[in-house]
């Protein structure tokens, strides 16, 4: 049994030691292993994220507590607040409290800048959310009737804010889209009211908001609503406008498509081909879209027809490319061709000329190199006949007129050993980083004597200009080849990797904000 400690104060038996002595031998422990991980502490078994269960604990006088606090802070918030409170008394008091700020929304005309549009955007989505979630579900025409103010307002908002982040304008859009979906919930005449009520605001709708509801109401209208919005549609078509006219004409050549094209949504949805390709005429009528009318024909069953159109001249228009198709490099200028074929060698099909089909497919992958198109003539071709056929279209590839097309070609069908022989033959431009980054990622694990060849002259041309953005580009480039070049033959590359660093550092040693991400 275990002696008890003796009378002298603060004095214990060496085999009982006192209560801190763990402690501070863990302590001395951890210190003498610094490299030891230390155990955290578990976790609360309780959730701390707001939730309906969470927040029921608080209990309700906390939680009214916390609602007037934020009220006081964000004025935003505040108006959901009020907005709920007054849907106690009936749709009436909401739908007065939306008048009232809708109403001061369309009496202001400051101009809004950067610094001041994060608060009024949060002021603009509560009135819009007033509107979809307080007003809408206790009165669908009452909320109708305030999204059509709310839109009405839409242009002379967007001409008075600094909207550079599309933040604004995607509020407006976000209510076009509830509009759509209280309309298609309205029975028939309703329905057709609505929508007939959206036409002449056609006529200021600058920002094409009341055009993209028309759009999305159209597949959900009741077929009793059709006729009668074709019909206003119709009355309120603008004249042609004659050219020397400028930008008036302009504008009324606008307005007049915007509606010929909301008539061939309706077109479709009667299934009336006669009538869309009409308005389509009407509309364009030196470039009508023959695709677009070859593929109605097409799905009407009217195949002749369809292969007449599909094969007309086309005359080339103003091409539109968006903001984002630039900066993201998706600008694809031979698309609408390739749609075009797609569309003829499907009608070819249609109409049973298989060999013409096959003609025009292969016809398609010599002059475009679309891998896509190649494995449909592949798939068509009868047994034992396609390895033939590939090894021949390997060969065009290899020689065709535009190597990068082709080195395109070989690493995503994917052939790495021929994007090799390519990337060998050919002189390329370190610049083409669109090509050559994706081809050199893809040899580096077949191929890394190919995938070296590209990431030099990718960082070669990267210094050689002197661009300082992809200087993070090229120092990951540079890692790369780093990781490569034990993979090589000591003689398979001049000069061999050492000197190739050297003679780097040599020639751009100055370049010291490269330099820092490569040591980095």
């Amino acid at each position: 049994m275990a002696r008890r400690a003796t009378g002298m104060r603060g004095e214990a038996e060496p085999d009982a030691p006192s209560a801190s002595a763990p402690k501070a031998k863990a302590a001395a422990k951890t210190k003498a292993s610094p490299n030891k991980p230390v155990t955290k502490p578990k976790r609360p078994s309780r959730k701390t994220t707001p939730s309906p269960e969470t927040l029921t604990e608080l209990g309700l006088e906390r939680l009214i507590r916390l609602v007037l606090d934020e009220t006081g802070r964000n004025p935003a918030f505040k108006k959901l607040v009020t907005a709920a409170v007054a849907g106690l008394q009936g749709p009436e008091a909401v739908a007065a409290l939306i008048d009232r700020r809708l109403t001061a929304l369309e009496r202001a005309s400051g101009y809004i800048d950067w610094q001041k549009r994060r608060a009024f955007a949060a002021d603009l989505d509560a009135t819009l959310t007033t509107i979809v979630v307080e007003l809408g579900p206790l009165d669908a025409q009452a909320g109708l009737d305030r999204l059509m103010r709310f839109l009405a307002a839409a242009d002379g908002v967007l001409e008075r804010v600094d909207d550079s982040s599309g933040q604004v304008h995607g509020l407006f859009a976000r209510a076009g889209d509830a509009a759509a979906r209280l309309g298609s919930g309205l029975a028939a005449p309703e329905a057709a009211a609505f929508a007939l009520r959206l036409v002449p605001m056609l006529k200021a709708d600058g920002y094409g908001l009341v055009e993209d509801v028309l759009h999305a109401l159209i597949p959900t209208l009741p077929e009793a609503a059709l006729g009668r919005l074709d019909a206003g549609l119709a009355a309120a078509l603008p004249p042609r406008p004659a050219k020397s006219e400028g930008t008036r004409a302009w504008n009324q050549l606008t307005a007049r498509n915007q509606i010929l094209r909301l008539r061939q949504g309706l077109a479709d949805r009667r299934g009336d081909v006669d009538a869309f390709i009409r308005l389509e005429q009407e509309a364009a009528p030196e470039r009508p879209d023959r695709t677009e009318i070859a593929e109605r024909l097409l799905a009407a069953g009217r195949l002749d027809e369809a292969l007449d159109w599909v094969r007309r001249p086309q005359k080339r228009g103003l091409v539109v490319v968006t903001r984002e198709q630039m900066l993201t490099g998706q600008f694809d200028p031979e698309a609408p061709d390739r749609a075009r074929v797609e569309l003829e060698i499907r009608i070819l099909d249609a109409l049973s000329r298989g060999a013409e089909a096959q003609a025009q497919r292969w016809t398609q992958f010599e002059r475009s190199l679309d891998a896509g198109m190649l494995r449909a003539f592949l798939a068509k071709l009868p047994d034992f006949e396609d390895d033939e056929a590939l090894e021949r279209a390997f060969a065009h590839a290899a020689a065709h007129p535009d190597p990068y097309r082709a080195l395109h070609f070989f690493t995503h069908w994917p052939k790495p050993d021929r994007a090799a022989r390519l990337v060998a033959a050919q002189a390329w431009d370190g610049g083409r980083y669109e090509i050559l980054v994706p081809a050199a990622e893809a040899l580096e694990a077949s191929e890394p004597l190919a995938a070296t060849r590209l990431y030099r002259l990718l960082v070669d041309d990267i210094l050689e200009r002197g661009r300082s953005a992809a200087y993070g580009h090229g120092a990951r480039h540079l890692a790369t080849l780093d990781a490569l070049a034990p993979r090589l033959d000591p003689d398979a590359l001049t000069p061999d990797h050492a000197s190739y660093r050297a003679a780097l550092r040599k020639a751009h040693g100055r370049k010291a904000a490269f330099w820092s991400q490569v040591d980095g």
